[in-house]
C-alpha cells in the first residue's frame, strides 16, 4: 500500500516501521453486494481506486481532455543544467468547493473499513484525523470546516491552525483530548491509533468511521466521495472530485515529452537515525511519475516502499535530482548534511547539489490539493 508521511518527531519511527514491512493496514471488510463493494444504501468508506483519474471524464466516463504534456516543462531550461536547492510551495489556504446547498442529508449508514456499519446522525462537531492530514483537508474543502472541532498534527493549513491537536505524538490519538471536544462523528483510518483509543471512542457512543489508509493519486476521488457521502453531502463531493481532477490534469501539463525523463530519488530522513530511499508504493513514486520523471528506487528494483539508504544503491540509481521533505532536509543540516549521506556526492544530483524540498504536510497527503502539489513540484523541478 502506498502511504504518506507523518509530520512530527514520530515520523522517523513510522517510516522505519514501513521500511521493515511491519505495518499492517486494515483492509476494507465490506461485502460485494453493492456497486462499490458495500450493500445498497450504504456509503462505502473503502471504494476501489479509479484508474486513470488524472484524465477528466464526463458522467459516462468519456474523456473530456487529456493534459497537454510538455508545454510548460519543455519551455523551461534543461533540468539537467540546473543546480542548487529549490522549494515547492502551494497556498496555505483551503478553497471550499462552491455548492448551492451544503445541508447534510442525514442519517447516513456507512460501511466502515473495519467491517462495522456506522450510522451518522449529526455532523455539527466533526473530528477528521489521520497521519497525513488528508481527511481534514477533504472536510474543509467540502465547505464543512466550521464544523471541525480538532485536528491532527499533519492538518497544517491556515484555516485549521487554531484547532486543538489530538495527536500530540504524530500518530497517537489522545483519548481524553478527543472526548473533551465532544465530537458528533470521528473520521479516521488505521494510520493512527492505537486501535484501543478508537474503540474507546465508540464505547463512549461516538460514531467512528474508518476510511482507506492507502494514499495514491488514483485513490483521491474515492476518498473524497467516501468522506462526502459519510457526511451527507455527496453533491459537494462530486463537485470537489471534478475540481481536483481538473487541477491534476492541468498540473500534468508540466511533464516534458522531449528527451530522456529526469531520474529522481525521494529521500526520507530524520537526522542520522532514519535515512531511507523511496521505492514502489511509497507515494513518492506516484508524484515523481506524475511530473513525467523516473522514480529511481522503483527503477533499480527496490521491492519495498522505503529501504535503508546505501551508497551502492544511490550510485547505481544515478539520480539527477533529489526530492525531500523540508523538515527532513533541515534535520540533517541542509544541503551540506545531505552531501555527507553515503553515495549522494557520487550521484549527478549530489554533484550539482540539485535538491527540491516541499513541506511535510503537503507532499504526500493525496487530498483535494493534489493537483496543486503536482504543479508546484513540477515547477520547482523544471522551472525554478
Amino acid at each position: 500500500m502506498r502511504t504518506g508521511a507523518p509530520t512530527s518527531r514520530a515520523l522517523g519511527l513510522w517510516m522505519t516501521v514501513l521500511a521493515i514491512g511491519a505495518l499492517v493496514v486494515g483492509a476494507c471488510a465490506a461485502d460485494d453486494s453493492g456497486p462499490d463493494g458495500a450493500e445498497p444504501g450504504l456509503v462505502d468508506a473503502c471504494p476501489d481506486p479509479v484508474e486513470g483519474f488524472a484524465v477528466s471524464a464526463d458522467a459516462d466516463g468519456n474523456p473530456l481532455h487529456r493534459p497537454t504534456s510538455g508545454q510548460a516543462g519543455s519551455a523551461g531550461p534543461d533540468p539537467r543544467s540546473l543546480s542548487g536547492q529549490s522549494t515547492a510551495e502551494i497556498s496555505a489556504e483551503i478553497q471550499p468547493v462552491a455548492t448551492d446547498d451544503l445541508t447534510p442529508a442525514l442519517p447516513v449508514q456507512v460501511a466502515s473499513c473495519d467491517g462495522e456499519t456506522v450510522e451518522i446522525t449529526d455532523t455539527s462537531r466533526i473530528l477528521a484525523v489521520d497521519l497525513y492530514g488528508t481527511l481534514g483537508e477533504i472536510v474543509f474543502s467540502l465547505g464543512l470546516g466550521e464544523h471541525v472541532v480538532g485536528r491532527d498534527t499533519s492538518t497544517g493549513f491556515r484555516a485549521a491552525e487554531h484547532l486543538p491537536v489530538v495527536t500530540p505524538g504524530g500518530h497517537d490519538l489522545n483519548a481524553e483530548a478527543v472526548l473533551d471536544l465532544n465530537p458528533s462523528v470521528v473520521l479516521t483510518d488505521t494510520s493512527i491509533g492505537p486501535p484501543e483509543v478508537q474503540q474507546q471512542l465508540r464505547d463512549a457512543g461516538i460514531p467512528v468511521v474508518f476510511f482507506d489508509g492507502t494514499r495514491t493519486i488514483d485513490g483521491v476521488p474515492g476518498q473524497i466521495r467516501a468522506v462526502a457521502g459519510a457526511l451527507g453531502v455527496p453533491e459537494a463531493g462530486e463537485a470537489l472530485v471534478q475540481r481536483t481532477q481538473d487541477e491534476i490534469a492541468d498540473a500534468m501539463a508540466w511533464s516534458p515529452t522531449d528527451g530522456e525523463p529526469l531520474r529522481i530519488a525521494f529521500l526520507y530522513t530524520r537526522g542520522g537515525a532514519v535515512q531511507l530511499l523511496a521505492g514502489p508504493g511509497s507515494g513518492a513514486d506516484a508524484m515523481i511519475q506524475a511530473i513525467g520523471a523516473v522514480d529511481v528506487g522503483t527503477d533499480i528494483g527496490l521491492d519495498r516502499p522505503f529501504t535503508q539508504i546505501t551508497s551502492e544503491a544511490l550510485i547505481n540509481a544515478r539520480p539527477e535530482l533529489i526530492i525531500m521533505m523540508t523538515k527532513g532536509l533541515e534535520s540533517i543540516g541542509g544541503i551540506d548534511g545531505l552531501s555527507k549521506i553515503p553515495g549522494v556526492a557520487q550521484t549527478p544530483a549530489g554533484e550539482n547539489q540539485r535538491v527540491v524540498d516541499m513541506d511535510d504536510t503537503q507532499l504526500l497527503s493525496f487530498g483535494p490539493r493534489t493537483g496543486q502539489t503536482i504543479a508546484a513540484l513540477a515547477e520547482a523541478v523544471y522551472s525554478p
